[in-house]
């Protein structure tokens, strides 16, 4: 996934909140200025290229709080589409919360 593309279609609004990660955003106290700074910012860590309808992607990004950020990139008509926003836990990551613990 082209992160470049991401930040471009943040820039002309082009960006769709899926419900589901509109609900858990707000039962996890992340707001969506924090998810966007998570995708302009942050590090893609796992690459889901065979995601259907659009390739997804999941960023890592750790300035105010440690988020992880599904997103997903429809090139054609420039839209970014955020899937789920959460805070990772050493349950199912590594020490360094990038790592997916096997």
């Amino acid at each position: 996934m082209d992160q470049i593309k991401i930040v471009e279609a943040l820039e002309l609004g082009q960006i769709q909140w899926r419900r589901h990660a509109l609900e858990r955003m707000l039962q996890r106290g992340i707001g969506r200025s924090e998810v966007k700074k998570a995708l302009i910012f942050g590090e893609i860590i796992e690459s889901y290229e065979t995601d259907v309808p659009f390739e997804s992607a999941l960023f890592f990004h750790n300035v105010e709080k440690t988020l992880h950020v599904v997103a997903s990139l429809d090139e054609l008509n420039k839209m970014v589409y955020i899937i789920t926003a959460y805070e990772p836990d050493i349950l199912h990551f590594e020490d360094d919360l990038k790592t997916r613990k096997k």
